[in-house]
Protein backbone atom coordinates (compact mmCIF):
# COMPACT_ATOMS: atom_id res chain seq x y z
CA UNK A 1 0.00 0.00 0.00
CA UNK A 2 1.48 3.45 -1.23
CA UNK A 3 1.13 6.15 1.10
CA UNK A 4 -0.44 9.91 0.34
CA UNK A 5 -0.26 13.30 1.46
CA UNK A 6 -3.45 14.96 3.12
CA UNK A 7 -1.81 18.32 3.53
CA UNK A 8 0.61 17.56 5.94
CA UNK A 9 -0.98 14.22 7.34
CA UNK A 10 0.60 10.73 5.66
CA UNK A 11 -1.70 8.17 4.99
CA UNK A 12 -3.08 5.12 2.94
CA UNK A 13 -3.60 6.06 -0.58
CA UNK A 14 -6.89 4.17 0.44
CA UNK A 15 -9.02 4.61 3.81
CA UNK A 16 -11.61 2.08 5.07
CA UNK A 17 -15.46 4.32 5.66
CA UNK A 18 -17.20 2.72 8.63
CA UNK A 19 -20.44 4.21 8.58
CA UNK A 20 -22.32 1.32 6.79
CA UNK A 21 -20.82 -1.09 9.93
CA UNK A 22 -23.53 1.05 12.10
CA UNK A 23 -26.50 1.75 9.70
CA UNK A 24 -27.54 3.20 6.56
CA UNK A 25 -27.29 0.23 4.80
CA UNK A 26 -29.01 -2.36 6.26
CA UNK A 27 -28.46 -4.98 8.78
CA UNK A 28 -25.05 -4.83 10.81
CA UNK A 29 -22.95 -7.32 12.51
CA UNK A 30 -20.29 -5.40 14.78
CA UNK A 31 -18.12 -8.94 14.88
CA UNK A 32 -18.09 -9.05 11.55
CA UNK A 33 -16.98 -5.16 11.42
CA UNK A 34 -14.59 -5.54 13.81
CA UNK A 35 -13.03 -8.75 11.47
CA UNK A 36 -13.11 -6.26 8.01
CA UNK A 37 -10.81 -3.53 10.42
CA UNK A 38 -8.81 -5.22 11.51
CA UNK A 39 -8.26 -6.81 7.83
CA UNK A 40 -7.93 -3.57 6.60
CA UNK A 41 -5.49 -2.62 8.92
CA UNK A 42 -2.69 -5.89 8.05
CA UNK A 43 -3.36 -4.59 4.55
CA UNK A 44 -2.08 -1.84 4.62
CA UNK A 45 -4.68 1.01 5.28
CA UNK A 46 -3.98 3.52 8.23
CA UNK A 47 -6.88 5.83 8.02
CA UNK A 48 -10.46 4.84 9.25
CA UNK A 49 -13.50 7.08 8.71
CA UNK A 50 -16.00 7.59 11.15
CA UNK A 51 -18.75 10.19 12.61
CA UNK A 52 -20.72 10.98 15.97
CA UNK A 53 -23.96 10.93 13.97
CA UNK A 54 -23.06 7.27 12.34
CA UNK A 55 -25.36 4.88 14.50
CA UNK A 56 -25.44 8.11 17.06
CA UNK A 57 -22.50 7.19 18.77
CA UNK A 58 -22.35 3.41 18.06
CA UNK A 59 -20.00 3.90 14.76
CA UNK A 60 -17.31 5.84 17.43
CA UNK A 61 -17.32 3.07 20.40
CA UNK A 62 -16.88 -0.01 17.68
CA UNK A 63 -13.80 2.08 15.92
CA UNK A 64 -12.81 2.38 19.40
CA UNK A 65 -12.65 -0.87 19.97
CA UNK A 66 -11.58 -2.23 16.55
CA UNK A 67 -8.34 -0.10 17.41
CA UNK A 68 -7.69 -1.19 20.82
CA UNK A 69 -3.98 -2.04 21.08
CA UNK A 70 -3.15 -0.56 17.48
CA UNK A 71 -3.80 2.71 18.28
CA UNK A 72 0.12 3.83 16.83
CA UNK A 73 -0.71 2.29 13.90
CA UNK A 74 -4.10 3.97 12.90
CA UNK A 75 -5.49 7.65 11.74
CA UNK A 76 -8.67 8.27 13.37
CA UNK A 77 -10.99 10.77 11.31
CA UNK A 78 -14.25 11.46 12.98
CA UNK A 79 -17.01 14.41 11.99
CA UNK A 80 -18.95 16.62 13.80
CA UNK A 81 -21.92 18.82 13.41
CA UNK A 82 -24.74 17.10 12.09
CA UNK A 83 -27.23 16.38 15.48
CA UNK A 84 -30.09 13.71 15.02
CA UNK A 85 -32.23 11.81 16.81
CA UNK A 86 -32.34 7.78 17.08
CA UNK A 87 -34.49 6.09 14.34
CA UNK A 88 -35.07 9.12 12.54
CA UNK A 89 -33.32 10.72 9.59
CA UNK A 90 -34.00 14.50 9.97
CA UNK A 91 -30.96 16.53 10.91
CA UNK A 92 -29.77 19.47 12.69
CA UNK A 93 -27.04 21.12 12.00
CA UNK A 94 -24.88 22.89 14.99
CA UNK A 95 -21.40 24.45 14.59
CA UNK A 96 -21.13 26.88 17.78
CA UNK A 97 -17.79 26.89 19.64
CA UNK A 98 -19.60 25.37 22.59
CA UNK A 99 -20.76 22.68 20.76
CA UNK A 100 -17.69 21.74 19.31
CA UNK A 101 -15.91 21.02 22.37
CA UNK A 102 -18.58 18.84 23.99
CA UNK A 103 -18.97 17.04 20.72
CA UNK A 104 -15.35 16.03 20.93
CA UNK A 105 -14.91 15.22 24.61
CA UNK A 106 -17.32 12.92 23.99
CA UNK A 107 -16.07 11.62 20.66
CA UNK A 108 -12.86 10.72 22.12
CA UNK A 109 -14.33 9.29 25.18
CA UNK A 110 -16.52 6.63 22.71
CA UNK A 111 -13.10 6.34 20.07
CA UNK A 112 -11.60 5.27 23.88
CA UNK A 113 -8.25 7.64 22.85
CA UNK A 114 -6.60 10.84 23.76
CA UNK A 115 -6.27 12.65 20.66
CA UNK A 116 -8.10 12.55 17.71
CA UNK A 117 -5.88 12.50 14.17
CA UNK A 118 -8.20 14.34 11.66
CA UNK A 119 -11.23 16.42 12.99
CA UNK A 120 -14.17 17.54 10.69
CA UNK A 121 -16.87 19.91 10.94
CA UNK A 122 -19.38 17.30 9.19
CA UNK A 123 -21.35 20.75 7.45
CA UNK A 124 -21.39 24.21 8.20
CA UNK A 125 -23.40 25.30 10.32
CA UNK A 126 -25.35 28.49 7.87
CA UNK A 127 -26.00 30.27 11.64
CA UNK A 128 -22.19 30.55 12.57
CA UNK A 129 -19.39 31.93 10.64
CA UNK A 130 -16.72 29.39 9.56
CA UNK A 131 -14.35 31.99 11.54
CA UNK A 132 -15.86 30.99 14.70
CA UNK A 133 -16.62 27.40 14.30
CA UNK A 134 -12.59 26.76 12.83
CA UNK A 135 -11.89 28.86 15.62
CA UNK A 136 -12.88 26.68 18.48
CA UNK A 137 -11.80 23.41 16.64
CA UNK A 138 -7.81 25.30 16.40
CA UNK A 139 -8.62 25.55 20.38
CA UNK A 140 -8.70 21.80 20.08
CA UNK A 141 -5.19 22.08 18.27
CA UNK A 142 -3.59 24.08 20.78
CA UNK A 143 -4.98 21.69 23.79
CA UNK A 144 -3.54 18.12 22.10
CA UNK A 145 -7.12 16.77 21.59
CA UNK A 146 -6.98 17.23 17.85
CA UNK A 147 -3.77 16.70 15.67
CA UNK A 148 -5.37 18.24 12.69
CA UNK A 149 -8.86 20.31 11.31
CA UNK A 150 -10.62 19.09 8.30
CA UNK A 151 -14.06 20.44 6.90
CA UNK A 152 -16.58 18.27 4.77
CA UNK A 153 -18.93 19.26 2.28
CA UNK A 154 -18.54 22.92 2.14
CA UNK A 155 -17.77 25.64 -0.82
CA UNK A 156 -14.47 26.77 -2.20
CA UNK A 157 -14.93 30.49 -0.30
CA UNK A 158 -15.61 28.62 2.95
CA UNK A 159 -12.43 26.46 2.39
CA UNK A 160 -10.62 29.67 2.02
CA UNK A 161 -11.89 31.80 4.45
CA UNK A 162 -11.23 28.56 7.04
CA UNK A 163 -7.56 28.54 6.23
CA UNK A 164 -7.16 31.71 7.35
CA UNK A 165 -8.13 31.01 10.81
CA UNK A 166 -5.86 26.97 10.68
CA UNK A 167 -5.00 25.06 8.11
CA UNK A 168 -6.93 23.01 6.98
CA UNK A 169 -5.71 19.50 5.85
CA UNK A 170 -8.10 17.68 4.13
CA UNK A 171 -11.89 18.54 2.09
CA UNK A 172 -13.65 15.30 2.92
CA UNK A 173 -16.60 15.52 0.24
CA UNK A 174 -18.72 12.78 -2.15
CA UNK A 175 -16.43 12.42 -5.31
CA UNK A 176 -17.05 9.76 -7.58
CA UNK A 177 -17.30 9.20 -11.77
CA UNK A 178 -21.19 10.35 -10.88
CA UNK A 179 -20.83 13.09 -8.55
CA UNK A 180 -17.91 14.88 -10.00
CA UNK A 181 -19.29 18.93 -9.12
CA UNK A 182 -16.39 19.43 -7.04
CA UNK A 183 -13.89 19.59 -10.10
CA UNK A 184 -15.31 22.96 -11.20
CA UNK A 185 -14.26 25.46 -8.29
CA UNK A 186 -13.50 23.38 -5.23
CA UNK A 187 -11.07 21.19 -6.20
CA UNK A 188 -9.19 23.22 -7.21
CA UNK A 189 -9.65 25.32 -4.42
CA UNK A 190 -8.25 22.53 -2.54
CA UNK A 191 -5.48 22.56 -4.36
CA UNK A 192 -4.49 26.39 -4.59
CA UNK A 193 -4.49 25.89 -0.36
CA UNK A 194 -2.82 22.88 -0.27
CA UNK A 195 -5.82 20.57 1.50
CA UNK A 196 -6.11 17.22 0.99
CA UNK A 197 -9.42 15.89 -0.89
CA UNK A 198 -10.47 12.71 1.07
CA UNK A 199 -13.63 11.29 -1.44
CA UNK A 200 -16.56 9.78 0.50
CA UNK A 201 -18.59 7.14 -1.63
CA UNK A 202 -16.65 6.92 -4.19
CA UNK A 203 -18.18 3.52 -5.39
CA UNK A 204 -20.97 5.99 -6.13
CA UNK A 205 -23.13 4.04 -2.90
CA UNK A 206 -22.42 0.56 -4.05
CA UNK A 207 -24.33 1.57 -7.68
CA UNK A 208 -21.10 1.74 -9.65
CA UNK A 209 -20.39 -1.81 -9.02
CA UNK A 210 -23.26 -2.97 -11.17
CA UNK A 211 -24.72 -5.22 -8.28
CA UNK A 212 -27.52 -3.59 -7.45
CA UNK A 213 -30.77 -3.48 -10.57
CA UNK A 214 -33.64 -2.68 -8.58
CA UNK A 215 -34.04 -0.72 -4.88
CA UNK A 216 -36.77 -3.22 -3.75
CA UNK A 217 -33.72 -5.47 -3.67
CA UNK A 218 -32.70 -2.95 -0.70
CA UNK A 219 -32.98 -4.08 2.80
CA UNK A 220 -36.06 -2.05 4.17
CA UNK A 221 -33.32 -0.08 6.57
CA UNK A 222 -31.13 1.09 3.36
CA UNK A 223 -31.70 4.71 3.11
CA UNK A 224 -30.96 4.47 -0.60
CA UNK A 225 -34.47 4.05 -1.01
CA UNK A 226 -35.07 7.59 -0.40
CA UNK A 227 -32.36 8.63 -2.48
CA UNK A 228 -33.73 9.60 -5.96
CA UNK A 229 -30.88 8.34 -7.80
CA UNK A 230 -31.90 5.01 -6.57
CA UNK A 231 -35.85 5.47 -7.40
CA UNK A 232 -38.24 4.89 -10.16
CA UNK A 233 -36.98 5.86 -14.24
CA UNK A 234 -33.71 7.78 -12.94
CA UNK A 235 -32.34 3.77 -11.44
CA UNK A 236 -33.48 2.58 -14.64
CA UNK A 237 -31.28 5.28 -16.51
CA UNK A 238 -28.59 5.10 -14.37
CA UNK A 239 -27.99 1.43 -14.45
CA UNK A 240 -27.42 1.88 -18.42
CA UNK A 241 -24.42 3.80 -17.67
CA UNK A 242 -23.13 0.95 -15.45
CA UNK A 243 -24.09 -1.76 -18.29
CA UNK A 244 -21.40 0.34 -20.92
CA UNK A 245 -18.90 0.35 -17.82
CA UNK A 246 -19.01 -3.52 -16.84
CA UNK A 247 -17.96 -3.55 -20.59
CA UNK A 248 -14.76 -1.70 -20.22
CA UNK A 249 -14.11 -3.45 -17.30
CA UNK A 250 -14.47 -6.98 -18.83
CA UNK A 251 -11.62 -5.07 -21.44
CA UNK A 252 -9.03 -4.00 -18.77
CA UNK A 253 -9.40 -7.16 -16.88
CA UNK A 254 -11.15 -6.08 -13.32
CA UNK A 255 -14.65 -5.65 -11.58
CA UNK A 256 -16.67 -2.62 -11.95
CA UNK A 257 -15.55 -1.35 -8.23
CA UNK A 258 -11.89 -1.70 -8.89
CA UNK A 259 -12.78 0.45 -12.47
CA UNK A 260 -14.56 3.30 -10.47
CA UNK A 261 -11.75 3.55 -7.34
CA UNK A 262 -8.86 3.31 -9.75
CA UNK A 263 -10.81 6.21 -11.70
CA UNK A 264 -10.40 8.27 -8.24
CA UNK A 265 -6.89 7.37 -7.15
CA UNK A 266 -6.15 8.48 -10.73
CA UNK A 267 -7.31 12.29 -10.42
CA UNK A 268 -4.61 13.39 -8.11
CA UNK A 269 -2.35 11.77 -5.50
CA UNK A 270 -3.47 14.25 -3.28
CA UNK A 271 -7.03 12.22 -3.39
CA UNK A 272 -7.56 9.41 -0.41
CA UNK A 273 -11.19 7.67 -1.52
CA UNK A 274 -12.65 5.99 1.49
CA UNK A 275 -14.68 3.32 0.08
CA UNK A 276 -16.66 1.07 2.66
CA UNK A 277 -17.68 -2.39 3.47
CA UNK A 278 -18.66 -4.85 6.10
CA UNK A 279 -17.25 -7.90 4.38
CA UNK A 280 -13.60 -8.65 3.67
CA UNK A 281 -14.67 -9.57 0.60
CA UNK A 282 -15.59 -6.88 -1.10
CA UNK A 283 -12.62 -5.05 0.66
CA UNK A 284 -10.32 -7.23 -0.67
CA UNK A 285 -11.51 -6.77 -4.09
CA UNK A 286 -11.18 -2.74 -3.53
CA UNK A 287 -7.62 -3.36 -2.42
CA UNK A 288 -6.87 -4.70 -6.03
CA UNK A 289 -7.61 -1.20 -7.56
CA UNK A 290 -4.71 0.46 -5.76
CA UNK A 291 -2.47 -1.60 -8.63
CA UNK A 292 -4.47 -0.69 -11.55
CA UNK A 293 -3.33 2.08 -14.20
CA UNK A 294 -5.73 3.47 -16.14
CA UNK A 295 -4.60 4.95 -19.44
CA UNK A 296 -5.32 8.55 -21.19
CA UNK A 297 -7.55 6.60 -23.73
CA UNK A 298 -9.31 4.38 -20.95
CA UNK A 299 -9.96 7.01 -18.73
CA UNK A 300 -11.65 9.40 -21.81
CA UNK A 301 -13.70 6.40 -22.19
CA UNK A 302 -14.97 6.02 -19.07
CA UNK A 303 -15.88 9.44 -18.55
CA UNK A 304 -17.60 9.44 -21.75
CA UNK A 305 -19.84 7.11 -20.11
CA UNK A 306 -20.40 7.82 -16.74
CA UNK A 307 -21.02 11.71 -17.73
CA UNK A 308 -22.68 14.50 -15.23
CA UNK A 309 -25.13 15.08 -18.06
CA UNK A 310 -26.44 10.93 -17.79
CA UNK A 311 -26.99 10.75 -14.72
CA UNK A 312 -30.16 11.19 -13.07
CA UNK A 313 -31.49 12.08 -9.86
CA UNK A 314 -30.07 13.94 -6.80
CA UNK A 315 -27.51 13.05 -4.08
CA UNK A 316 -29.41 12.83 -1.60
CA UNK A 317 -33.29 13.29 -0.74
CA UNK A 318 -34.30 17.18 -0.44
CA UNK A 319 -33.85 16.86 3.07
CA UNK A 320 -29.67 15.47 3.02
CA UNK A 321 -29.04 18.17 0.36
CA UNK A 322 -29.49 20.67 2.86
CA UNK A 323 -25.50 22.13 3.75
CA UNK A 324 -23.91 20.47 0.68
CA UNK A 325 -20.93 22.98 -0.33
CA UNK A 326 -21.71 25.50 1.93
Amino acid sequence: MENRQLGKLTVSAMGLGCMGMSEFYGQTDDDESIKVIHAALDSGITMLDTADMYGIGHNEELVGRAVKGRRDSVVIATKFGIVREKGKYERTICGTPEYVRSACEASLRRLGIDTIDLYYQHRKDPNVAIEETVGAMAELVKEGKVRHLGLSECSAETLRRASKVHTITALQTEYSLWTRDIEAQILPACRELGIGLVAYSPLGRGFLTGALSASENLDEKDFRRLSPRFSGDNLKENAKMVDELSEVSKKIGCTNAQLALAWVLSKGRDIVPIPGTKRIKYLNDNLEACNIRLSAENTAEIERIVSPERVKGARYPEEGMKGLNG
